[in-house]
This record gives C-alpha cells, sequence and structure tokens, in this order.
C-alpha cells in the first residue's frame, strides 16, 4: 500500500502523505512512494502540487526513528542521501508546489516543507529540527535550508538548541508565508494553487527556474539565468497569447502550456 496518496483536481495535484499512525514519519518507503508520485505526474495536466498530511495532527513528525536506530554509519549516509534526492526533487521540480503544513513538521517533515516553493500552515503547526537531542544532524536539508530561509544566526539557534517554533513565530520569521486556522489551511492552499496555474505555465516554471538557480550564484550570473528564461518565453504560443490578449483587452485568457 502506498503511504502518499495521489488525487488531482484540475491542474491542481495534492500528495498527501498517509501514516497517520505513526504522525506520517518518513521511513525509506515513504521517500520511495514520494519519489513514485513525482515520476507519475503529468507536466501537460499538473500545473502546480500540494504536499500534506493525513490526520489531524501531523505533516509530518520527522523520519522514523524507530527505522534509523540501529542503522550503521553507511546504511545512515544512504538514507540520508535517498531523503535528500527526494527532496531537492521536490525543490526543483518543474511546477510550483505548496506545502500545507497541518500539524507537526519536525525533523524530516520541516525539511521536506521546507523543500516546497511556498509554505502555508495551519494555526497548530509546530516546526523545529531537534535531532540534536537525539545525536544526530538533520540529514535531509535542514543544516542547509533552514538558514537559506531564515538567516545563519537564527538557523544555528533552532538547530543547536532543538527549540519548536509555534506557527505566529513560524510567521514571523518568514518561515511559512501564511498561517490558517486548520479547517482553512487546504481551501486557502488550494485557493492559492488555482490562482498560479491560471497563469501562463511554462513562464511560471521559467521564473522557479531562473529564482533557483540564481539563489546560489552572484547577481551578474544570476541576471544572464532571468535574462536566458525570459528570452526563452518567446518561443512559446503562451507568450504570444498573453500579450495579444492584454493588448485587445481580453480577460480569463486560456494558456496552452506550450
Amino acid at each position: 500500500m502506498s503511504f502518499v496518496k495521489s488525487q488531482q483536481e484540475g491542474a491542481v495535484l495534492t500528495l498527501t502523505l498517509d501514516r497517520p499512525e505513526a504522525l506520517n514519519a518518513l521511513n525509506q518507503q515513504v521517500l520511495d512512494d514520494l519519489s513514485a508520485a513525482l515520476d507519475g505526474v503529468d507536466l501537460a495536466t499538473v500545473r502546480c502540487i500540494i504536499f500534506t498530511g493525513a490526520g489531524e495532527k501531523a505533516f509530518a513528525a520527522g523520519a522514523d526513528i524507530a527505522a534509523m536506530a540501529d542503522m550503521g554509519p553507511e546504511a545512515a549516509a544512504a538514507f540520508s542521501r535517498h531523503g535528500n534526492e527526494v527532496f531537492r526533487r521536490i525543490e526543483t521540480f518543474p511546477c510550483p508546489t505548496i506545502a500545507a503544513v497541518n500539524g507537526y513538521a519536525l525533523g524530516g517533515g520541516c525539511e521536506l516543507s521546507m523543500s516546497c516553493d511556498i509554505r502555508l500552515c495551519s494555526e497548530n503547526a509546530l516546526f523545529g529540527q531537534p535531532e540534536v537531542t537525539l545525536g544526530i544532524t538533520p540529514g535531509f536539508g535542514g543544516t542547509q535550508r533552514l538558514m537559506r530561509l531564515i538567516g545563519v544566526g537564527r538557523a544555528k539557534e533552532l538547530i543547536f538548541s532543538a527549540r519548536t517554533v509555534k506557527a505566529p513565530e513560524a510567521l514571523a520569521i518568514g518561515l511559512v508565508n501564511a498561517v490558517y486556522p486548520a479547517e482553512e489551511l487546504l481551501p486557502a492552499a488550494r485557493k492559492l494553487a488555482a490562482r498560479i496555474v491560471q497563469n501562463a505555465p511554462i513562464a511560471v516554471r521559467a521564473c522557479k527556474a531562473a529564482m533557483n538557480e540564481g539563489m546560489d550564484l552572484d547577481m551578474d550570473e544570476a541576471l544572464d539565468a532571468e535574462v536566458r528564461e525570459f528570452s526563452g518565453c518567446f518561443m512559446t504560443e503562451d507568450q504570444k497569447r498573453g500579450m495579444q490578449a492584454f493588448l485587445n483587452k481580453q480577460k480569463n485568457i486560456e494558456f496552452y502550456n506550450k
């Protein structure tokens, strides 16, 4: 049985971690199922992906400690690499991704949320990287993404102290984009996704590619990446359709994704 449920409505795909009895903890099978779910995405029809967790308590409460407890260094390295490969794939996936964080997002769960482009959370969400209390470091990108999102000083404080962050503080420090009552979280994520998917999908993907690439470049090289993505849009039918519609004062146009 897959631990990741897939549901597509229009151009929005929702992937739900479905292991609620373990608070959606991430083990090898969950990572494999996430990877398989991404393999199945048809970019001709999917323009935005929402990630969330089953149940009312957790987005993902972390990596599965029971599965890690008896690992040696080689097995731990393989597990870390696998998680990083899956999360990096989410981070660089062509279409935008939204994490709808419905409860605990600790350890690997926090790292999964940070691999998404946008994070929305419920009022009962709790974020943190508590790995040092287990005698280990974050292993799925937490030491790298957290400091890029909230700054080096704050990230070091949270990781070194293993302090957890409730939703209001997560919003204040820039870890999430918005906070909603639990019952409004998924509707809000779907509303944002609906707004994203009405725009030219090739252009949206080009924006994501330019921003992701530019994060690791100096400004001149980053601007070259933007020029490349910008100019590439002028080979698409969407650009011609979008600009002609603007000039003709047309609204609610449909983009072709080509």
